[in-house]
């Protein structure tokens, strides 16, 4: 390709472009932040995470109460034709993930701001939908703001080296918890099972309130501010020579350089095998409310306290499932603050393993326990305890990769390995969705299906991060180059 040929005139228009970004940064970087900012940021952080939290588990707390809403004509199969409707998102999510990256050229605290308020605008317009089109378009906004995870972003980069694991999990123990606000307000607010709706307001309103805050007081991180500043001072011929370099596809960030540098890198490349693996048993964490419904409503027909499923469909999603789900929050917080000890003291590598066989174990004995009738705190805690540990073993892995990629690539490679684990979710809703919808047994055989994909890729999972990866405890994140394990 021919080199593009720039006059003496464009040059300088260039130079002074580049010169007024760096002033730009400089002072950003040479802003005071106070004794107790990094104390600020954690909290700041904490209310983000817990947007995102809410944001990401609401639906699918509020799962078996939308499908009979707005496809009651599906009948037992309108949790699998939700399913399907959620496919038809996922080229949203798609968007986001070419939209992420552009964090490393313009920096993370604009996309922490967007994020958090665009999440907080999709629940509001739910709360507002009164029609499967509305409701549609809320969840298409969640879904492409979700992936962004720009908060994640900004705890590794801030945090001590040897204590970023526990700050992160300290940080998502806080945020899971506020996932109990979706069952306090189920108590408050659905008098009956059509009134799912009021739940989404006031995690909506918080979150705005958030975004505003963010804005006002969050700082760009010292990495980024680093990373840029160091790309903007190079000469044209540092930049050009930079260009060429194995380790650095592109100079700030991208979503295809990002993927050509982590096929290129061993480390990184087997790190997205492993996820892609993992996410084949994805269908389990979007359908244990519907698991939970059931299995009680199946014990209570069983029982003889009523006569059809419908009725004690009715019954449990306001008794049993609501109770259930004030503990299902603890549970998640509680297996996800375990992983960031863990990973600080064995390493990444062990944390993942143990968070791997906590989810199969729990998701076992809760999909046994509803169908027993056990008590519904009990199993609201297991049902945690078994999502908490699966999003806790992507949550290790996504950290390798942030730990195992250079800053000015960092949010691109962590945006890219989305796009390889579309693989393991392909597999997941073809299987997960086809079976109960070709059998028509529907919402009664989920629960067999989802831990049927969980237990095989888990397995392979643990192989290939056993043989493959090399852990990344106590790395440096401003000097790793990704390079280290070639």
């Amino acid at each position: 390709m021919r080199k593009k040929v720039y006059t003496q005139e464009q040059l300088l228009k260039l130079q002074k472009k580049r010169d007024k970004e760096i002033l730009k940064w400089e002072k950003e970087k040479a802003k005071p932040k106070g004794r107790y900012y990094f104390a600020y940021l954690v909290f700041i952080i904490t209310l983000i995470y817990a947007t995102d939290e809410i944001a990401s588990q609401i639906g699918t707390l509020m799962k078996t109460e939308i499908a009979n809403d707005l496809l009651a004509s599906f009948g037992k199969r309108s949790g699998t034709f939700l399913d399907i409707l959620s496919i038809l998102i996922v080229p949203f999510q798609a968007i986001g993930l070419l939209y992420r990256p552009l964090a490393d050229r313009w920096g993370r605290k604009k996309f922490l701001v967007i994020n958090t308020f665009g999440m907080s605008f999709a629940l509001l317009v739910i709360f507002l939908s009164d029609n499967l089109f509305l409701y549609f378009f809320g969840a298409c906004m969640v879904q492409f703001f979700i992936p962004h995870d720009m908060h994640v972003v900004y705890i590794m980069e801030s945090s001590p080296t040897d204590h970023r694991g526990k700050v992160y999990s300290s940080i998502k123990f806080i945020a899971n918890m506020s996932v109990m606000l979706v069952p306090v307000l189920r108590r408050l607010l659905m008098h009956n099972a059509s009134e799912w709706r009021m739940v989404y307001l006031i995690p909506a309103l918080v979150g705005l309130v958030t975004s505003f805050i963010a804005l006002l007081t969050a700082r760009e991180t010292d990495s980024f501010i680093e990373s840029r500043l160091r790309y903007l001072r190079m000469t044209d011929e540092e930049r050009e020579a930079e260009k060429k370099l194995k380790d650095a596809q592109n100079a700030q960030g991208g979503l295809i350089p990002a993927l050509k540098f982590a096929m290129k890198h061993k480390q990184l490349r087997w790190l997205y095998i492993t996820s892609s693996i993992v996410n084949v048993g994805f269908i389990g964490t979007v359908n244990y409310q519907i698991i939970m419904t059931y299995g009680y409503a199946q014990h209570h027909v069983k029982a003889g306290l009523f006569e059809t499923i419908e009725a004690a469909y009715q019954a449990v999603s306001i008794g049993d499932i609501t109770t259930a789900l004030f503990m299902f929050p603890v549970g998640c917080a509680v297996s996800q603050v375990i992983m960031g000890f863990i990973s600080d003291i064995k390493g990444r590598k062990s944390a993942a393993i143990v968070t791997a066989v906590n989810c199969l174990i729990a998701f076992f004995t809760f999909t046994v326990g509803s169908t027993l009738g056990w008590n519904p705190y009990l199993v609201g805690f297991l049902c945690g305890a078994s999502i908490g540990s699966y999003y806790s073993t992507n949550d290790v892995l996504i950290m390798m990769i942030g730990e195992s990629s250079p800053t000015n690539l960092r949010s691109s490679t962590m945006s890219a390995q989305f796009l390889v684990t579309a693989v393991g979710f392909a597999i997941s809703y073809i299987v997960g969705i086809g079976v109960p919808f070709i059998t028509g047994l529907g919402n009664e055989i989920i629960g067999v299906v989802s831990l049927a994909l969980l237990v095989p890729g888990f397995i392979g999972a643990f192989f290939a991060l056993l043989l493959k990866t090399h852990d990344t405890k106590g790395i440096d994140m401003d000097t790793v180059t990704g390079c280290e394990w070639d």
